[in-house]
């Protein structure tokens, strides 16, 4: 029988992400039906983020990518992408998580919490930290 995970991504990304990782998210996200040429398919073999209609987590799985202002500076307007992802995993995904953590990380606009992975019975979380362009060692906070 398969444990099952509530995996949360929450953070803002650079106004300068690349395309290809934009890309790579949309597909993940379920917003793109075509995998990005150049994602490697060992490491991203399936879109991990698509909401699922019949989601066990109340309130169901959510996704959210989108671009924002946020900052009015004398030189105008500063934009960030806001990502946004509640998904009901398998266990079998878990293994992936590090490859998630990776595209990301480098683009993180602000250091910090961006999400956790909780198994569905657990009252605690391991909580993801970005750092300088990296991620941290996944760990209870």
């Amino acid at each position: 029988m398969s444990e099952h995970y509530e995996v949360v991504f929450s953070c803002f990304l650079r106004d300068d992400t690349p395309a290809p990782v934009l890309a790579a998210l949309r597909w993940h996200l379920g917003m793109d039906r075509e995998d990005p040429a150049d994602l490697d398919p060992d490491a991203h073999p399936y879109p991990l983020l698509v909401p699922n209609n019949n989601s066990c987590l109340p309130g169901g799985d959510l996704v959210s990518l989108r671009r924002t202002v946020q900052r009015f500076t004398v030189s105008g307007e500063e934009y960030e992408w806001e990502l946004f992802s509640r998904s009901y995993w398998v266990d079998d995904f878990t293994v992936y998580l590090d490859s998630l953590l990776k595209l990301l990380a480098p683009h993180v606009a602000r250091p910090g919490y961006g999400g956790f992975i909780r198994h569905e019975y657990d009252t605690e979380a391991d909580v993801f930290t970005f750092r300088d362009g990296s991620y941290e060692p996944i760990g209870r906070q």
